[in-house]
């Protein structure tokens, strides 16, 4: 794979008269390779296939930010030989986020090939590419709760403009909307109360308050119910991130 900077000196050396051969020595570049960029013409400008980060290609941000969010909840980036390849562990029972998961993937990149593996109780969704980690910074060696995850500016400044597809990201990946109860005293007589709730989990304080920043950013009040969770729980917080994020399915 040669870099865009590769492309635009081969063609400079060559319109300046230099042959094949010298251009193919001096910059690692192979004859065929040279022959179909000199006969194609100037380079393109930067299309979505490519890297928005290296090439300063557009960027989908608001499908960027929900990828993000399956990311830090369920996803991990793993190296291979020449490529880095993205996994979202997905609920089977879920085929609607299945579906979610592959979509922001296809508006990240729309070159990219998905692949499903099935495993016990899941459908991981991944998708092979050189540059996931100029995308996804966040990544690193061991598990995201045993090191620091901080957005760049760059993110922050997306995850401002897009809570919505982070937060359904986020919830529909680590999340779970919930029955819950309890009981209180009418006339001296105790009454149960039935009533919804949100709650994301994680074990990375950093991906908590990520979430808890979208939800500020969106007016959902919250609160840390535990150390693992964060949780939705007014009538209107829950039904206003029902209409943000839709139900998971």
């Amino acid at each position: 794979m040669y870099s865009t900077e590769d492309h635009r000196q081969a063609l400079r050396m060559l319109a300046a008269g230099d042959s094949l051969s010298k251009v193919s020595r001096q910059l690692g570049v192979s004859r065929s390779a040279l022959r179909a960029w000199r006969d194609d013409g100037p380079p393109h400008q930067p299309h979505r296939g490519e890297c928005p980060r290296c090439d300063s290609a557009p960027l989908d941000e608001g499908a960027y930010a929900s990828l993000l969010g399956f990311y830090l909840g369920d996803g991990t980036i793993a190296k291979a030989a020449t490529y880095h390849s993205l996994r979202v562990s997905c609920d089977r029972q879920y085929p609607g986020i299945v579906a979610d998961v592959e979509g922001s993937i296809l508006r990240v990149r729309p070159r990219s090939s998905i692949f499903h593996v099935a495993a016990p109780g899941v459908v991981i969704v991944h998708a092979n590419w050189t540059h996931w980690p100029c995308l996804f910074p966040q990544h690193g060696p061991g598990r995201k709760h045993d090191r620091r995850i901080l957005l760049e500016p760059w993110q922050e400044r997306i995850a401002d403009r897009h809570p919505a597809g982070l937060l359904r990201g986020l919830f529909h990946s680590d999340g779970a909307r919930v029955a819950n109860w309890a009981t209180r005293a009418v006339a001296g007589e105790p009454k149960r109360y039935d009533y919804p709730r949100w709650q994301f989990s994680n074990r990375s304080d950093d991906i908590h308050a990520i979430c808890q920043q979208a939800l500020d950013t969106a007016g959902i009040p919250w609160r840390r119910s535990s150390a693992l969770h964060t949780s939705v729980s007014t009538r209107a917080g829950v039904a206003a991130l029902d209409e943000l994020i839709g139900p998971k399915r």
